[in-house]
């Protein structure tokens, strides 16, 4: 069924809006790309969907070498400090001035495999005395190389090259399936939109044709060609008629102003909607579907992301529960000198090695109860994951079967609405010709209502099992593409 052009002249005048009003035409597809162009849900999520992108950068970026400054330019003292006179072998207080300088220049790069950090840097530093032992100092390392990390500690690492990765693959999913989401509830809008056009335009055509009638029926009954009962019903019909009206009015409004809210666009713009064609028939394959969904759905990727941040947190208490030794080791070069020049020359070299121990000996129990608590979560977490897992698989089957289902409903309500339009006209016909009577035209007018809301019910139920199902497995089955493909040209990110 297509609603009619000349609906919108009179919906149009029903409306008291003012001159600026805007008309817009919109089928489904284009209120869909409105919404995820411009909705204020759309913006939410692009902004969560930037924030983890953020986040991963970071992540990134630490994987990679670091070149760091840091620096005293200028560091001056005066004051009175605690000396030891070894002569009188006491401590005094003795005037201090003093003016500090230190600069280190560090390349460092972390390690994922081993979790430690290797370094190249190079120091120079500057002090000089004032007073009766006025004296000037550099110290410098042109250059030493390093190594440190934690031998039995915890790698955190590792675990972030496993899970930040995961969780940006999982972002990326989330807004794809955030868009279906926007999709779906635009098509809750436009068919509860449409439902009202539709039960609109039905209210005006009912009470011009419960007017007529009721004229009609007053020419019949001064020839007693109907009873008074009859005309009494035809007038009550009218006067509910023009009440239905009303309220079909004010139910445009209210879903007008919805969905015109929802697509973010002027307040005083009128819909004009296109209802879809009957949409294209083709069988989806339950186990395809589940496939798919397996392979694109952000909550599996969640519940990967679950398990492995439980793993983490079991590895971390348990090396927190066990002794630790850390290892550093440097070699370079360093000189001391009255002059920067001397400074840099011939530099000594410099070694470093440090062994450091952490051995819990009594906590009582205090680390191997946070172990423990860590495994039961890493249970619990497993266990939630696969019910959750088993839900959306039934949840994926059940969107499939009904999508199926919905083709056929479709058919069935659009050659229902043509043999109840066919059966109302006859009906109306024969009444005004005295062939019928009120019942029977009551009926047929009940009948021709049910089979235009049944049909738009109809679309709608179907555009919401496929956008669900699309939503589920992010696949186009239309143009049998994967959304996941078309990331790069739905959202430039990078």
């Amino acid at each position: 069924m297509n609603i009619r052009k000349i609906f919108f002249i009179v919906i149009c005048a029903a409306f008291t809006v003012s001159a600026r009003a805007q008309v817009v035409e919109l089928s489904l597809s284009q209120s869909i790309e409105m919404a995820i162009d411009s909705s204020l849900q759309s913006f939410i999520s692009e902004n969560m969907y930037l924030s983890s992108y953020w986040q991963y950068r970071t992540f990134k970026a630490g994987r990679l070498p670091s070149l760091t400054l840091n620096a005293t330019p200028l560091q001056y003292y005066r004051d009175f400090t605690k000396r030891y006179d070894s002569q009188q072998n006491i401590d005094i207080y003795r005037q201090q001035q003093s003016l500090y300088s230190y600069g280190n220049l560090s390349l460092k790069q972390n390690l994922d495999v081993t979790g430690g950090t290797f370094y190249i840097d190079s120091e120079l530093g500057y002090v000089q005395n004032f007073g009766d032992n006025d004296y000037t100092q550099f110290t410098s390392v042109p250059v030493r190389i390093g190594y440190s990390q934690s031998l039995f500690g915890f790698n955190s690492f590792k675990w972030e090259k496993r899970i930040e990765p995961l969780k940006y693959e999982k972002a990326k999913k989330q807004l794809l399936y955030s868009h279906e989401q926007i999709s779906e509830t635009v098509i809750n809008y436009f068919f509860n939109l449409a439902m009202a056009q539709a039960q609109y335009d039905m209210a005006v055509d009912n009470a011009a044709s419960a007017d007529t009638l009721y004229n009609i029926g007053q020419q019949r009954f001064k020839i007693a060609g109907i009873s008074q009962s009859d005309l009494m019903t035809l007038k009550l019909d009218a006067i509910n008629a023009r009440n239905t009206l009303k309220n079909a009015e004010i139910s445009l409004k209210r879903n007008m102003f919805a969905f015109v809210s929802y697509l973010n666009m002027d307040k005083d713009t009128l819909i004009q909607l296109t209802l879809p064609n009957k949409p294209q028939e083709f069988v989806i394959d339950a186990a395809h579907a589940l496939e798919l969904a397996k392979e694109n759905n952000p909550d599996y990727l969640q519940y990967r992301q679950d398990v492995l941040e439980s793993e983490r947190e079991v590895e971390r208490t348990k090396r927190s529960s066990l002794f630790d030794a850390s290892f550093s080791a440097s070699v370079g070069f360093n000189q001391v000198a009255n002059t920067f020049n001397q400074a840099y020359q011939n530099p000594i070299q410099q070694d470093v090695v440090s062994i450091g121990l952490s051995v819990p000996i009594v906590d009582w129990g205090v680390r191997k109860g946070k172990a423990n608590m860590a495994r039961n979560n890493l249970n619990m977490t497993k266990l939630s994951a696969q019910q959750k897992e088993i839900s959306l698989e039934q949840n994926i089957m059940l969107t499939v079967n009904d999508f199926n289902i919905q083709q056929d409903l479709i058919a069935s309500a659009e050659e229902a609405i043509e043999l109840a339009t066919m059966a109302y006209n006859a009906t109306r016909q024969r009444f005004i010709t005295g062939q019928s009577d009120i019942s029977s035209l009551t009926l047929s007018l009940d009948r021709y209502k049910n089979a235009q809301t049944n049909y738009i019910s109809a679309l709608k139920n179907y555009w919401l099992s496929y956008y669900n199902l699309r939503r589920l497995t992010l696949y186009d089955f239309e143009r049998q593409k994967s959304l996941s493909l078309m990331f790069d040209k739905m959202f430039h990110a990078e």
